[in-house]
C-alpha cells in the first residue's frame, strides 16, 4: 500500500476505535482491536473498507463479522490472559488473532478447507504464534484439546450444543449466537457446578453453524 492508502486506513481505524469505545468497556479488548490489522484479513478488493463497522465477505459464503460484534463477543469471554480458548469457525482468522492477544492459547476450527488453510497461513505470517487451526467436518469443536476456559462460536446454532458444553471447563464461558437460521440472540453461558447459567446479550445475525449438535449440512 502507498502512503496515502496507509494514512486513510489509519484514519478509518481511529474512527472505528472511537465508535467502539461507546459500547466496549474493556480497555484490553479495545487495545487488541487497535493492534490487529483488519485489512490483512479481508480480500484486497475490500481492504479500503476494512475499518467500516460492518461485516465483509471473505469467500465460500462466509463473512468477517462486524467489528462491534467481534468486540462484544470477545469482551463477553472476560479473558484475563492465562486462558486456553476454543474458537469454532475460524473464517479469515481475525477473531482468533484478536483473542490471541488476550489469552494464552487459541485453538480454532474451520469446516471450509480453503479457509482453514488460508487462515492458518495468514496467522503464521502475521506472527500470531499461539493460535493453532484445525480443519474439521461434523465434529463440533476440538475435543482433543479440552477442557477450555472459554469457547466462542462465530456461527449460529439452533440451541446451545451439548458437545461444546462438554468441552468447557468448570466456570468457563461459552459465547455464541442461538436461534433460527435468519435471526439469533447472542448468549453467554457460564458453566457452574449447579448447571449452565445463560445471559442474553442482544439480537444478532450469523451464518449457520453446521455439524452434529447444530444445523445439518444440506449440501
Amino acid at each position: 500500500m502507498n502512503r496515502t492508502t496507509d494514512e486513510s486506513l489509519e484514519g478509518a481505524r481511529a474512527s472505528l476505535l472511537a465508535e467502539l469505545a461507546h459500547d466496549i468497556g474493556d480497555e484490553r479488548v479495545r487495545d487488541a482491536m487497535s493492534r490487529v490489522p483488519r485489512e490483512e484479513f479481508v480480500g484486497a478488493e475490500a481492504a479500503a473498507v476494512a475499518y467500516q463497522n460492518r461485516p465483509l465477505p471473505i469467500g465460500h459464503g462466509q463473512t468477517i463479522s462486524q467489528p462491534l460484534m467481534v468486540a462484544l463477543m470477545t469482551e463477553a469471554l472476560t479473558l484475563k490472559g492465562d486462558e486456553r480458548v476454543l474458537e469454532v469457525g475460524t473464517g479469515s482468522g481475525y477473531q482468533a488473532a484478536l483473542i490471541s492477544l488476550l489469552a494464552a492459547h487459541v485453538v480454532s476450527v474451520e469446516r471450509v478447507p480453503e479457509l482453514a488453510v488460508s487462515s492458518a497461513e495468514r496467522l503464521a505470517r502475521l506472527g500470531y504464534s499461539n493460535v493453532e487451526v484445525h480443519e474439521v467436518t461434523d465434529t463440533l469443536g476440538w475435543p482433543d484439546g479440552a477442557p477450555y476456559d472459554a469457547i466462542i462460536v462465530t456461527a449460529a446454532s439452533p440451541e446451545v450444543p451439548r458437545e461444546l458444553l462438554d468441552q468447557l471447563a468448570m466456570n468457563g464461558r461459552l459465547v455464541l449466537p442461538v436461534g433460527s437460521r435468519n435471526l439469533q440472540e447472542l448468549v453467554r453461558i457460564v458453566k457452574t457446578p449447579e448447571g449452565a447459567r445463560r445471559y442474553n446479550l442482544g439480537s444478532c445475525r450469523f451464518v449457520p453453524l453446521l455439524g452434529r449438535g447444530a444445523w445439518p449440512d444440506q449440501r
